[in-house]
């Protein structure tokens, strides 16, 4: 739970000492969205951990009306897409999106959100909110797994407070690498952010309620808990 108290008093610890922020206004409750993915346990500490109020459900209107929606994501995209698609993932992702309520996508969770995966010859459809090809990286080294600097974009709210040389945890084979949302005039860019592992791979993307990172926020230590605090101050705006 959120907590409105000035200064220390009444704030959360993180294990280094340093303090997790305290929003001032009402409760974030924020829904990890269960569709069969794993990790969803570690996404609900670190989401705890920097003051939300968790809840690990597939359950439609819990998702779909949460103040704050996650979508984490290991494994294949075709897998990710079977589960998303049984819980009506997209359905939730499209209708919040509509009503410019906050989505986070982590991970394959985030490689999802565009308009196709392929892997290993099978071609599967996304949920469209970007467009682009998630595809197998060129590197000599694969998988992408550990700790790999990002380049951001001036302006981004995720990565406010953390400075250029900043590692975010890695572990996949598959991303991003060329961005293909055309720019227009009726509306803000979004915002993208990249990392380097053979060749440029998209790392994060800040597209209005629509957020996402490929790397580990919760497996990125207090680095990764900045970037999940910042996205709450939009959950909680």
């Amino acid at each position: 739970m959120l907590r409105g108290v000035a200064g220390t008093a009444g704030a959360r610890h993180r294990p280094n000492g340093r303090d997790v922020g305290v929003y001032p206004g009402r409760v974030s409750n924020v829904v990890v969205l269960d569709y069969g993915s794993g990790n969803l346990r570690s996404a609900e500490r670190a989401l705890e951990r920097v003051g939300a109020d968790v809840t690990v459900t597939d359950d439609f209107d819990a998702a779909l009306n949460a103040d704050g929606l996650v979508v984490p994501g290991v494994g294949a995209f075709a897998a990710c897409m079977k589960g998303l698609n049984a819980v009506r993932g997209p359905r939730i992702i499209g209708r919040r999106l509509a009503g410019g309520r906050p989505v986070l996508g982590i991970c394959v969770g985030m490689q999802v959100l565009f308009d196709r995966g392929v892997e290993f010859g099978e071609d599967t459809e996304g949920c469209g909110e970007w467009p682009g090809t998630v595809e197998r990286i060129t590197a000599d080294v694969l998988p992408h797994m550990g700790w790999n600097t990002v380049t951001v974009p001036d302006g981004s709210t995720l990565f406010a407070g953390l400075d250029a040389g900043t590692r975010f945890y890695f572990v996949h084979s598959f991303g991003v690498t060329r961005w293909e949302l055309a720019e227009s005039h009726a509306m803000r860019p979004p915002l993208v952010t990249w990392t380097h592992h053979g060749e440029d791979v998209v790392a994060a993307v800040e597209n209005g309620a629509l957020a996402a990172t490929q790397f580990h926020p919760e497996k990125s230590g207090d680095a990764g808990a900045t970037v999940l605090e910042n996205w709450l101050r939009d959950v909680v705006r």
